[in-house]
């Protein structure tokens, strides 16, 4: 009897010793899962459309917009977000979202190109390496970035068919 219940303590302390050891190993094992959503954008794509290009050289380098907008002349807003998480039962979390603008003239070619992320909590051109001033253009910047108005609700109102300037703003 007293050798029974040695070999039963015996087994479970080799069953808490392997889990001890294991845990641990599992638990290293886990990565991290990014969700990449919306337009990835490398330089060798915007190096396609300097200023001065058309709004079809724009469509054929970048894509169709996520959204467009009509602040003076017309916008192209391309957005994209990083999402992640670390163990499968979590919800996405941010962890990065760009909003690649390009503005056209009355002619419908290229001025500018900015391409607006947040830094120290502020709307930034990554391009420009400035921070955009007032204006219609940086409030739809501010709250798409900041998250008061979801990338997902704006794709998704600048796609409504039939709409004159269907464009979520």
């Amino acid at each position: 009897m007293i050798l029974k219940n040695m070999a039963i303590k015996n087994s479970l302390m080799k069953a808490i010793m392997v889990s001890v050891v294991s845990v641990p190993l599992l638990a290293a094992c886990v990565e991290q899962r990014i969700v990449n959503n919306g337009a990835i954008i490398n330089q060798d794509q915007l190096d396609l459309i300097p200023v001065g290009s058309s709004q079809d050289q724009v469509v054929l380098a970048l894509g169709t917009p996520s959204t467009t907008g009509q602040f003076g002349n017309e916008v192209y807003y391309y957005i994209s977000q990083k999402r992640a998480k670390t163990y499968e039962f979590e919800k996405l979390k941010l962890i990065d979202q760009k909003v690649l603008s390009v503005y056209f003239d009355e002619d419908r070619t290229v001025t500018r190109v900015a391409n607006f992320g947040l830094q120290d909590g502020k709307v930034f051109d990554f391009i420009s390496r400035t921070t955009p001033t007032g204006g219609e253009d940086f409030t739809f910047l501010r709250q798409v970035l900041s998250g008061r108005a979801s990338a997902a609700s704006v794709l998704q109102q600048g796609r409504k068919a039939g709409e004159p300037g269907a464009s979520g703003f």
